[in-house]
This record gives C-alpha cells, structure tokens and sequence, in this order.
C-alpha cells in the first residue's frame, strides 16, 4: 500500500494473494488495508490537497506529461505485469491498455492549462459576476479486475489534472499494475499524498466510499456493487460516478457485410475472453442470414487459440480466477436447460488455469436468462429477427436493464443512424468493434451507469462551478 508517499507493509495486518489466471500460481501477497489504513491514506490525500490544488495548472500539465513519459519507456514491463496478473493476451494489454494509460495522461494534461470560468452580464446592478472551475477535493477511485491499469487511468488521470488528490482502491484480483503506476507517479514528481493506494477486498471499498473525508467516488465494476456505492453517495450526498454492467446488442442486418460482422463480433464479444462491460454478447441477426452468420461465428469462436498471454500466438487468455470460470459455467448450463442450442464450446479447457471454451448458442430468445443477464465470459447468444420489422427489433434491442453499448452492422447507413438514434446505449458502434479514445465520452445508461468517463466529461465529473460576486 501507498501511504502519504510511504509504502506500508504487512506488519501485523492480514494479507492475500493475487493469482497468476493462466496457471493459477500465486505471483504475491498483498496487504489487507484496515479501517485505520482508509482513514490514513484519506488524511494523507486531504493534507496533500491544498498545494496540489493551487499548484501552477502548466507545472501540473507537466507532472502528468512526466507519469505518461515513464508509462511509455515501461511499456513491456506493464503489459507484461498486466497479462500475468489479469490474464489477457499480450497483443491486448501491449498493444491497447497501455498505450490507453498514455494517451489518457498526455491527453489529460492539457486540460489541466484550459480549464475556464465564465462571465455573465447578470440582472443585478453594479456588480460583476464570475464562475471558475474548482476540484472537488479527495476522490476515492475504485476499479475494476478486467482492465485494472487501463480503467485507472479514465479516472486518475483527469482526477489528477482537475487539482484533486486520490485514494485509489484496486480490485483484490489485479492489483499489481495499480501498485506500479503509483511508484511510477511518484518517480514522475507527483508529490507525496497525492497519490495514495489501498487493496484488499470489499470491505476496503466500502471504508472509502463511508468516509466522510471524501468528496467523490469514481467507480467501475458491477451493477450490484455500484446500486451500494450509489445509494451511499447519496445519504452522504458525495458526488458520485458509476460505470456498470452491460448486455450490448449487436444488430447484424440482411444486407450487412456478414464476413465483417463476424470478425468485428467475434473481437466485440471475446476481447480479454468476453470480461468487458461493453461486450457484444446477444446478436440479433436478420432471418434471412442467420444460419450463415450462426455457421461463421461458431467456426469462429472455435478455433481460437487458448492459452498464457505471454505466448505470442495465445487469442484467448483465462478468465481472472475460478469463481468466474463456475459463472461462466453455470450459465452456459442455464441456457442449455431453458432450450437454446449449443453449436460450439460450452465447458472449461482442460489443463491449469481458468480457463473456458469460447461458447456460442443458437435458438436463443430473448426472455433467456443468457440473452438477460451479464455473464462477463465467452459466451456468444444470436437471436434471429424478423428484417421488416424494424420498430420491433428496436423494442428487442432496448429491452434490457442495462444501457453501455450498442452495434449496428448494415449497408445502408440511413438505417444504422436511424437504429442509432433509437437504441438505448450510451455508445452506439457502425459497424465496428467497441472502440475508445481519451477524446470520447464512455458511459452508460439505465443500471449502466451514471456520469461519463473520458473528455470534455471526465472535466466536469472531477470539478465543480464556484460563482463570484464582486460589488463595482
């Protein structure tokens, strides 16, 4: 743990372990924080506030263009901790997650020199009247096992730009590349207590969303989890943002490029094994061309490679733990038992690890608990539709609690638009994987989420407005 600048040990503190998910090894042990270690690292990021605050915005811009500097010359070190620890291939956390956590920090660092107030010729004589855009004070910023490093950085990077100091709290499961970033900020200037990390399991969590020293909660992870930390933030009435579950549609039209649509979905639902919030997993494909698209998929699916991330020809890596594998498991046995049909995949692989066979199921409808519920696995639904009927197939789309994301594969982009406009998602893909970018807003709605992550909203979320009236 990371501690007013101070790295804390075990002592006489409990500890756990963190797996390696391809070969189920323990790789370390690591502190459990207590009470006493949340409200210390809290004091720590309250004291660091006020010079990190009033600190020159050009010397902080500076400060975060140094962390993205000692990111990018660590690159190999990070992706490689990332892959051991989390599990995805090293095509992913090399190759996506941590040039994300680059370009987030760069990208951030230039907001932190352009963040304005207004002026308003308000109806009140002799009087001048301002705004200016202030940081909320000590954030707690909790994350999630499926991108820890990557996801970190949506919010530490803006947090940190705005003038905000952090207690970061990391998923128990993949906490090592949070623990590596943090060094490397301190390596970078940051100054002590700006930056402060706590792990362990739940119970740290809800120590820091309790605590009365903190202005804001920054969290991602699932629905369940994020209904708690919503309904605490809100007796508290702390500024709040929640990036949650979803079950994204991918809506695969008869006159779609269906050898497109399939590589895009087949990247869309198993990138880092079908552990994404935003990953295609219920495909509602038009009648006409679903036994193809069904035959394609499957073929597909399985022939990906499974195996250690760190083995260059690896697609497919585990899932984070064997709590996930009995998940993925006990709902692929739900979908066989409510009737869908199982063409490819369908159990765990065989050998060390947690790892399982990428799943598609056809003769899939939508009151199946599968095209229903998150899985956060490998598992692929496809749902015919009726080409016609477009209002109904959008009432399809919709009907669901969740609200991420959404894609539309079609040669007529009048219709994508159209379906676009109509799907209730926070990001809506044409025909393409579910991209992101430090530029673009990310966020959900429904038991999606509240709050955006990512440009101009990461901004907002991480700041308040302050009015100034001056008597002339």
């Amino acid at each position: 743990m990371l501690i007013g600048g101070e790295w804390i040990e075990a002592g006489g503190r409990s500890t756990f372990p963190t797996y390696d998910p391809a070969t189920g090894k323990v790789l370390a042990e690591l502190v459990e924080a207590t009470p006493e270690d949340v409200d210390a690292a809290v004091r720590a990021a309250t004291e660091a506030f006020g010079a990190w605050a009033d600190l020159l915005p050009a010397a902080r811009a500076r400060l975060l263009l140094r962390v993205a500097d000692l990111v990018e010359q660590h690159a190999d070190e990070l992706a490689r901790l990332e892959t051991t620890d989390q599990g995805q291939p090293l095509a992913i956390s090399g190759g996506f997650s941590v040039p994300m956590v680059v370009n987030q920090f760069r990208y951030h660092a230039g907001w932190a020199t352009k963040l304005t107030g207004i002026t308003v010729d308000v109806s009140v004589p002799d009087v001048d009247y301002r705004t200016r855009r202030e940081p909320l004070g000590v954030c707690g910023l909790i994350t999630p096992w499926n991108f820890p490093l990557m996801l970190l950085s949506f919010k530490l990077a803006p947090a940190l730009a705005t003038g905000n100091t952090v207690v970061i709290k990391p998923a128990e499961q993949t906490s090592l590349t949070t623990i590596r970033l943090a060094e490397l900020c301190l390596e970078a200037g940051i100054p002590a207590g700006v930056v402060n990390v706590v792990t362990g399991g739940g119970t740290v969590g809800k120590a820091l969303v309790d605590h009365r020293g903190v202005a804001k909660i920054s969290f991602t992870g699932s629905t369940e989890v994020g209904r708690e930390i919503g309904a605490a933030a809100g007796r508290a009435l702390k500024r709040v943002s929640l990036e949650l579950g979803g079950k994204a549609p991918s809506v695969v039209a008869a006159d779609a490029d269906i050898d497109a649509a399939v590589a895009g979905n087949l990247m869309g639902g198993l990138l880092n094994s079908g552990q994404v919030c935003a990953a295609y997993t219920r495909f509602y494909v038009a009648r006409p061309r679903a036994e193809e698209f069904v035959d394609k998929l499957a073929a597909g699916a399985g022939s990906q490679v499974l195996g250690h991330g760190l083995d260059s020809s690896t697609q497919l890596g585990p899932l984070v733990s064997a709590e996930q594998v009995s998940q993925v498991d006990r709902y692929v046995q739900i979908g066989r038992d409510e009737g869908a049909t199982l063409v490819t995949g369908g159990s765990p692989a065989d050998g060390d690890g947690f790892f399982y066979r990428p799943t598609v199921f056809t003769d899939v409808t939508d009151s199946m608990r599968i095209a229903r519920e998150e899985i956060f696995g490998p598992v692929l639904s496809v749902i015919p539709y009726e080409d016609e009927d477009e209002l109904d197939l959008v009432a399809r789309a919709n009907d669901t609690e969740y609200g991420l994301a959404a894609v539309i594969w079609s040669g007529d982009v009048k219709v994508a638009n159209r379906l676009a406009r109509r799907i209730r998602a926070g990001s809506v893909y044409i025909n393409m994987p579910p991209l992101l970018d430090a530029a673009a807003a990310w966020g959900g709605v429904k038991a999606s989420g509240l709050g955006r992550e990512n440009g101009w909203d990461a901004i907002e979320a991480f700041t308040e407005v302050k009015s100034i009236w001056t008597a002339l």
